[in-house]
């Protein structure tokens, strides 16, 4: 069982997604002691991992339930990070987007606490509208961060908060738990048939 675990996590795109639980740490740190720029530069490394574990995943025909699940931890753990990082670097900024910081934190964790409620797991759906606002966001984070740009980052909570919405009817309509959904259409339709 042991050995079984460890080849699981033994992948390309596994071990690119532990990256992310390693990192998280060292971004608390950074953001702690005051190191924006080397907090932005490894939150941009660590959101590089987040788009090439997918890829690889696909690429290297290693797609699998446990990789999503894993992959859906990281996210959950990088978010977090990222929200006690952001106040901590830069309180003034947060502050005077709060709505829009909110906004987008209930849009991350209100799908996983409806996903736990209904199937008593994590979901993993990784949706294409999901797939848009994390690169959305992410975008968007530096440019309020560096250059002060709120418009884009208001515009990305948007984004997120619909695809909240998406996951929890996903959740609320499938009779059980999937992962790797491509969009609340595709579940309806495949439910059908």
């Amino acid at each position: 069982m042991k050995k079984k675990c460890l080849k699981a996590l033994l992948t390309i795109p596994n071990l690119l997604t532990c990256f992310r639980f390693v990192s998280a740490p060292v971004l608390l740190y950074l953001a702690w002691y005051g190191y924006g720029n080397t907090f932005l530069l490894l939150l941009a490394i660590t959101f590089l991992s987040d788009v090439l574990d997918g890829f690889a995943a696909r690429m290297l025909d290693q797609e699998s339930e446990f990789g999503a699940l894993l992959d859906s931890w990281a996210d959950l753990l990088v978010y977090f990070t990222i929200a006690v990082a952001a106040w901590w670097l830069w309180p003034d900024v947060v502050y005077r987007e709060k709505v829009y910081f909110l906004m987008t934190i209930i849009s991350f964790f209100s799908p996983v606490v409806v996903g736990v409620i209904k199937f008593h797991a994590f979901t993993s759906y990784h949706t294409w509208l999901v797939k848009f606002a994390v690169a959305a966001m992410g975008v968007s984070f530096f440019l309020l961060f560096l250059f002060d740009l709120a418009w884009p980052f208001r515009i990305a909570a948007l984004i997120c908060l619909l695809a909240a919405i998406e996951e929890i009817a996903i959740t609320c309509y499938l009779p059980r738990l999937h992962s790797n959904v491509r969009s609340i259409w595709h579940v309806m339709r495949d439910e059908a048939l």
